[in-house]
């Protein structure tokens, strides 16, 4: 094995495959800092370029660009509380908040080094123990990814503390945005008002671009008018002390193992593998109560859970030949076009190219590291430019983006729409990123949950009868009514106690 993965440096390390990488790299920086860019649609636009490159060369490529999209998303989910892509969403909650206290320097830094810690340990993972940890991943059918993906959406209620009602109907509230389209069973248009540019559904990006930077557009505004926030964010240490890394350390590895395990089961993706491990680390560490109000763990423990799920996304791609989301789908495509065939046999047949690979995500990873490290100061100066003249500007890019995804105006009055949703929600404190999740999830989990009735010819038992699903729809009840539970003990206890006290 080492034999083999010296091999791989070897052919990574050649000067045209470092520049490859590096340029990917930047590629996909550049890709996760723009919203309505995703990482998806640029590895397709990639494919006609690899066609006249090397195999070995046209994967360095595409996987740069698949992690470098990763590292980039969180930029601006820090800086101006916008989501470069789906998997960046819960980055907003603390990674925001630490921007607008002056720590926007310390933010990205820690993102930048739990993405590190995070992608290394993944492409480990990968080297010694993917393919049979792999075949685990096969357990899961379509009963045991529906109820993973209500486990997800249940998991947001902590989001909220113990107002559980609100979540939930901000979830329901996405997964009814995410029923428009066309239905994929019965080929019918649904919800659609007889409008062709709504039956591929509501785009994502329409819907968080609406809410977070047309919402963060005008609360801005309005407290810059009533005097209660400044027009200049004074901006701190531009990078981490040693006190907030060891602080961080606990909630990076958490949130490295669970977003690598998640991330490892075909379909669900880098986004669900955040959600759940930023609610897993409120029940499991210290002073919980901090995450959400602007703690750097609630910035290293999604950063982690997210490179850890894309590096491990690529294990059931490379072993099994089956796609974790849309990126590898477009990766699987590609290394069918280029004739490598994903599967079992993939070491045996192509080990060369595969332990190029490997290689190349090492060395993607630490370029990536070193690219992000002087960035973070040149990101952290984006905080002092004058309010009245950043959020026009954030206006901007994000009407381009919009307009990018398919030149239609009806996407932009979605994203007003979604605007003035978000503004209401904001303001009548109800979570908007339960409703996200539910947007992402719906198709998926509408999918799986008709898929697992074909193969139990419509009897709903089959939920109960999978060992993995129960326990996981058990585990979501118990996270959806958890906090309720929990103040109505704390009331008692007082209660009690002043009982006893009088």
């Amino acid at each position: 094995m080492f034999e083999h993965l010296l091999n791989g440096f070897a052919v990574a390390l050649l000067p045209l495959n470092l520049l490859i990488a590096l340029a990917g790299c930047l590629v996909g920086t550049l890709i996760g800092v723009l919203p309505g860019l995703g990482p998806t649609a640029t590895l397709a636009m990639l494919i006609p370029l690899v066609f006249s490159m090397p195999p070995a060369t046209a994967l360095i490529l595409l996987t740069s660009v698949y992690y470098g999209s990763m590292y980039g998303g969180s930029t601006t989910s820090i800086l101006v509380n916008i989501p470069g892509e789906s998997a960046s969403v819960i980055t907003t909650i603390d990674g925001h908040k630490m921007a607008m206290q002056g720590r926007a320097g310390p933010a990205l830094a820690i993102a930048a080094i739990g993405s590190f810690i995070a992608g290394t340990f993944s492409v480990l993972m990968l080297t010694f123990v993917g393919a049979p940890i792999a075949r685990y991943a096969l357990l899961f059918g379509p009963a045991e990814f529906f109820a993973l993906m209500v486990f997800g959406l249940c998991t947001v209620a902590s989001l909220t503390g113990t107002n559980v009602t609100k979540s939930i109907i901000s979830t329901c509230l996405g997964l009814m945005i995410a029923t428009v389209g066309i239905d994929l069973v019965s080929g019918a248009a649904r919800f659609t008002f007889g409008n062709p540019f709504l039956q591929d559904g509501v785009d994502f990006v329409v819907v968080a671009i609406g809410m977070f930077a047309l919402t963060e557009v005008v609360i801005t505004a309005r407290e810059v008018h009533a005097g209660t926030r400044a027009q200049i964010v004074k901006a701190g240490r531009v990078w981490i002390s040693w006190s907030e890394f060891v602080y961080s350390l606990p909630a990076i590895l958490r949130g490295t193992v669970f977003g690598f395990v998640i991330g490892m089961l075909p379909g669900a993706g880098a986004t669900l593998s955040t959600f759940i491990a930023y609610n897993l680390e409120k029940r499991v560490c210290k002073n919980p109560e901090r995450l959400g109000t602007g703690d750097i763990r609630g910035v290293a423990n999604p950063e982690s859970a997210n490179n850890a799920a894309s590096g491990a996304s690529l294990v059931p791609l490379l072993t099994l030949g089956l796609p974790g989301g849309g990126a590898t789908a477009v990766m699987l495509g590609a290394l069918m076009m280029l004739d490598i065939t994903p599967g079992p046999l993939m070491f045996e047949k192509h080990g060369a190219i595969v332990w190029t690979l490997i290689a190349s995500m090492y060395v993607g990873n630490t370029l990536l590291l070193l690219l992000n490290w002087p960035l973070v100061n040149v990101f952290a100066r984006v905080m002092r430019i004058p309010a009245k003249y950043l959020m026009p500007t954030v206006l901007v890019i994000s009407t381009i983006g919009v307009w990018s995804l398919s030149y239609s105006a009806v996407d932009l009055v979605l994203t007003g729409a979604a605007g003035l949703l978000g503004y209401y929600m904001r303001v009548h404190k109800y979570p908007v990123e339960p409703l996200i999740l539910g947007l992402i999830l719906g198709g998926r989990l509408e999918q799986a949950y008709r898929q697992a009735l074909i193969i139990s010819k419509g009897s709903n038992m089959i939920f109960f009868e999978k060992p993995i699903a129960l326990v996981l729809l058990i585990c979501a009840v118990l996270f959806l009514f958890l906090p309720t539970l929990l103040k109505k003990s704390q009331q008692f206890r007082a209660v009690q106690e002043s009982a006893s006290a009088g």
